[in-house]
């Protein structure tokens, strides 16, 4: 006890002599000497939400950021070092790229179909990826105008848990300072999963921070792991021109997709011209000459072969960011994956102390961590938090893209619900006829007995908007006969969730 409160003495010195150099560190009212009611350890989705949100219910708020940027990974997944990596994935950069490549991918195959012809078209690399900052910086100020709206206090540096209710900080402009809260919430997020053997160097081995940055674009990418952001990933640079291989251990391309979507899906994208080597391990990396040599061979083991990449981008999922934040200090548990558990007003075992997003169980997804961040302050205020994570939404943003809400059929099945499938191809749908953008499906599995619809599964241009009604209609406990009695505006694409449904109640007007 005496070191510990020798410690915040020093602490408090410290910060009384680096007063000058810390100031621009600091947003809003508070100082180091006040406590908060919340102190938010992270400034990713689930961070900053749950700061705004604690501030909206009256409490006094600090959020604290080692980046001097907030939104985490999921906007400033920038040209920065792996280890700095927060949050569930790069969704707003990612999505600024995709839609750049998109466009591109569409004035050169597409657009001439339609009467509309270019002559000279190029790819400007520098100016897509200037798009793209231009984007990534009006969001993270935006966040930092509501922090000033809501009085939320914004720390810039690195926090560590110092006691249950202290937060020590190494600030970015220097020096330090200790933060005071009644409760913390530790929104750390997650860092990118390395694999053995295989050095993230960004340079010719990329995370997807790295491939978001490349300053060329690179003859042949192989792509480990086909997962969300490898798929995404290796869709920007396929449509830029790109020849893109996806090396996967496992038998499937995104194993929690439905099958039958997951099916479709791969070809589409072979359609595209990526290629895939499933049930593919690496077992060597070479990176002596200009590019990058693979050795790989069969998952199960067999001859191993060679594959020869100008870039290779490492996407083997993610890994919750909770060591070294002074976990071990105060006693909070995690498990084997080193996610901080929780119970279900997502306290640790710690009191006061509480996580959210990345960093415990659950999907690894910007908007679960939302959800969480929410639901964890309204706890605290005292009032009933709820996250359902059942009908939290995937959506891959390719394109076209994919979105999936519920169970899948191989889900139903193994659970042994007697059940219903209704498809509706989007070659049938006239507004994707009309736009020449008809390739996908929308599936439904719902209950036999109840007709409630237990899952659903698109494969559309903007299927990630359209899953929300499927998400709203699992949360009521909706009827397939329900989506499909209601009215839908003609022409939309949405309208073939309204003829799934009808197929699988009853059967679809328009197949």
């Amino acid at each position: 006890m005496a070191l510990a409160i020798l410690a915040r003495r020093r602490a408090v010195e410290t910060v009384r002599r680096h007063a000058a150099a810390a100031s621009s560190a600091w947003r809003g009212y508070a100082t180091s000497g006040e406590e908060s009611d919340v102190v938010v350890l992270g400034g990713g989705p689930g961070g900053y939400v749950a700061a705004i949100k604690a501030a909206q219910l009256g409490l006094k708020t600090t959020c604290i950021e080692k980046r001097g940027t907030l939104g985490g990974t999921c906007l400033n997944v920038g040209c920065i070092p792996s280890k700095l990596l927060r949050c569930a994935d790069a969704v707003p950069v990612v999505q600024a790229l995709l839609h750049s490549s998109h466009m591109y991918h569409e004035a050169k195959t597409s657009f001439a179909h339609h009467g509309v012809k270019i002559s000279n078209l190029e790819v400007d690399l520098p100016a897509m990826m200037a798009q793209k900052d231009k984007a990534v910086a009006g969001l993270t100020k935006g966040i930092e105008g509501l922090f000033k709206k809501n009085k939320v206090t914004y720390v810039k540096g690195f926090g560590k848990l110092a006691s249950p209710s202290e937060v020590s900080v190494d600030l970015i402009d220097g020096g330090s300072t200790v933060v005071k809260g009644k409760n913390i919430i530790i929104a750390t997020g997650s860092d990118v999963k390395s694999l053995p053997g295989i050095t993230i160097d960004e340079k010719k081995i990329v995370s997807s921070t790295g491939a978001l940055c490349l300053s060329e674009i690179p003859k042949k990418l192989v792509v480990i792991g086909a997962g969300y952001i490898g798929l995404e990933m290796g869709s920007v640079w396929n449509r830029l021109g790109s020849e893109v291989t996806v090396v996967e251990f496992a038998p499937d391309i995104v194993p929690s997709m439905d099958g039958e979507i997951r099916k479709q899906f791969q070809r589409m994208l072979e359609k595209q011209k990526m290629k895939f080597m499933l049930k593919t391990k690496v077992v060597g990396v070479d990176t002596s000459g200009d590019g990058v040599k693979l050795t790989v061979e069969p998952a199960a083991g067999g001859e191993q072969s060679t594959l020869e990449a100008d870039i290779v981008l490492v996407s083997a999922g993610r890994t919750p960011y909770t060591s070294g934040i002074g976990l071990e200090t105060i006693g909070v548990e995690t498990d084997k994956a080193g996610r901080i558990l929780v119970d279900k007003r997502f306290m640790t075992n710690v009191n006061g102390v509480f996580a959210i997003g990345d960093a415990i169980p659950g999907p690894m997804l910007a908007h679960k961590a939302e959800e969480d961040g929410v639901a964890c302050v309204e706890f605290i205020a005292g009032k009933e938090g709820h996250v359902d994570y059942d009908t939290v939404p995937g959506v891959v943003y390719t394109h076209p893209e994919v979105a999936s809400v519920g169970k899948t059929e191989e889900q139903v099945k193994a659970e042994g619900i007697a059940y219903r499938v209704g498809k509706f191809p989007l070659l049938a749908n006239s507004r994707a006829k009309a736009i020449d953008d008809a390739e996908g499906l929308v599936k439904v599995v719902a209950d036999k007995e109840t007709d409630k619809i237990l899952g659903v599964h698109i494969m559309a241009p903007n299927a990630g908007e359209i899953i929300h009604e499927a998400v709203l209609a699992l949360q009521y406990g909706a009827s397939s006969e329900d989506v499909a009695r209601t009215c839908h505006a003609h022409p939309t694409v949405s309208e073939a969730l309204k003829e799934a449904c009808l197929q699988t109640f009853s059967k679809a007007i328009h197949i």
